[in-house]
């Protein structure tokens, strides 16, 4: 028999939707288990349960929060192989960026259990004599959170996090692709001592019970993280009643390559930040613009680099790029390939449909050469193992192809010379900038975000999460 997962509202188990498989990607054969999905009856009664718990938890002492946060991180951390190994399983990243997810969203919910003791008001002092001012903040109130499947614990965690070590009452709708590492989730967190109501969830699709919890009346923010379109529609549906909004959006991050880069690394970094979680990332280096001196030595460096990968089932130890998660991503990834081709591109190396043991959605890591940036496989995000190699003549042209897209969440560069890398970091027209790193890969402790398409509203993560989740009150006292 297969687990069945099922909503948490009010501090209940709730099953009362029709039941859905959720299949391994590696394994067509594997059914994981099921989610009772959710009905716009259930959100609306998580929403109301958070509702009432809110106050409560807002009115809890700091200590009490700050021991349900660590007991989370804590668990989560020790952990962390398991969980990994479910995420694996149902979303295809390797065994090792499984565990290391759950290990860094353990470290997030330990952040900012420590955070919960650093909430420390301000005073100033009036322009009216005999008159003090006191600047605090108050919780939001409920909170709405939907999660993407390409992180299913960590984008949850810090998101979750923060909501809570701010006094804030949360109603989690995660991805239906990868409901078993989120019902784990929630278990972990009802299990933290929380008021019941004060964290809910409900699994489902985004048209109904994402709209249901984007456009509720009874939310007062809503942080998301996915695609620009569905991005859009949460941001018309939340600001019709005056919620926050949060968004973590599309990217179409570019790599440049200079001369004087050392290639070893130039090529380690751009494998890394292209194909690692199968290039299912909103970090990924989808675009490598490579000055045109060294462009056909790296170009040749990294078709022999992404040859080497091993693609394979996820749970198998030396597989280093599991499947593509699901069969629909995996069929737009194949027409983004004869996209590409048809604009003129030329793929260098693989694209092509992998037969395993098992099957599964499996294809091999692909690069594009001969392109320009105006083709869509250079526009548009793709989402999966697939770059694009530009030649530009300079860096000049490097910074200006970067910058020529509409979306700007991170940008790198591999560069000996710190006076470029200075130029780099301070006109790339994105959040976060990388100098001789992956485009992948952040800290939890400082903010996350990007520019035009990729972000709207305040940054993520490290101390800039209040600006979200907490209200600014300003209190004149008078003597």
């Amino acid at each position: 028999m297969t687990e069945t997962y099922r909503n948490l509202i009010d501090g209940e188990w709730t099953a009362s939707g029709e039941l859905v498989a959720n299949i391994n990607p590696s394994d067509h054969s594997d059914i994981i288990g099921h989610y009772s999905a959710a009905k716009v009856d259930d959100v609306e009664q998580a929403i109301a349960a958070a509702r009432r718990a809110g106050p409560a938890w807002a009115e809890t002492g700091l200590e009490q929060r700050k021991a349900a946060l660590d007991f989370i991180g804590d668990e989560l951390i020790a952990r962390s192989e398991e969980i990994g190994r479910v995420i694996a399983r149902e979303e295809g990243k390797t065994i090792a960026e499984g565990k290391g997810e759950v290990f860094r969203s353990g470290q997030f919910f330990q952040y900012y259990a420590a955070e919960c003791l650093r909430q420390i008001g301000e005073q100033a002092a009036s322009v009216r004599p005999g008159v003090d001012v006191e600047i605090t903040r108050e919780p939001v109130g409920v909170v709405g959170v939907i999660t993407p499947w390409n992180f299913p614990v960590a984008v949850a965690a810090w998101k979750i996090a923060p909501a809570l070590a701010f006094g804030n009452s949360v109603v989690l709708k995660p991805s239906e692709t990868t409901p078993a590492s989120a019902a784990i989730l929630a278990d972990i967190v009802h299990r933290s001592g929380l008021p019941s109501g004060t964290f809910n969830m409900v699994i489902g699709e985004g048209h109904n019970v994402g709209n249901a919890l984007a456009s509720s009346p009874g939310i007062d923010a809503v942080t998301f993280t996915g695609s620009v379109a569905v991005g859009r529609e949460i941001a018309q549906s939340a600001i019709a009643n005056m919620a926050r909004i949060q968004l973590e959006m599309g990217s179409k991050n570019a790599l440049v390559v200079l001369n004087d880069a050392d290639m070893d690394l130039a090529v380690q970094c751009a494998i890394g930040g292209a194909f690692f979680g199968t290039g299912q990332k909103c970090t990924a280096s989808s675009r490598l613009v490579v000055e045109e001196q060294v462009h056909d030595e790296f170009v040749e460096r990294m078709i022999a680099a992404a040859e080497a990968l091993v693609v394979g089932h996820a749970l198998d130890e030396a597989t280093q790029i599991g499947p593509v998660v699901s069969e629909r991503q995996l069929q737009q990834n194949l027409d983004y390939l004869e996209l590409g081709k048809s604009e003129g591109g030329e793929v260098a190396t693989g694209g092509e449909l992998l037969e395993l043991a098992t099957k599964g959605n499996f294809m091999r890591p692909a690069i594009f050469t001969s392109t320009d940036n105006s083709m869509r496989i250079n526009r548009e995000e793709i989402f999966g193992p697939i770059t694009s190699v530009i030649k530009v003549a300079d860096y000049d042209e490097a910074l200006a192809v970067s910058n020529d897209t509409d979306f700007g969440l991170t940008s790198g560069i591999m560069t000996n010379s710190l006076s470029r890398a200075r130029h780099f970091k301070r006109h790339s027209q994105s959040g976060c900038v990388m100098v001789n790193l992956p485009t992948a890969g952040t800290d939890y402790h400082v903010p996350f975000g990007g520019r035009k398409a990729s972000s709207y509203g305040p940054r993520e993560q490290g101390t800039y999460a209040k600006d979200f989740y907490t209200i600014v009150k300003t209190s004149y006292i008078g003597g």
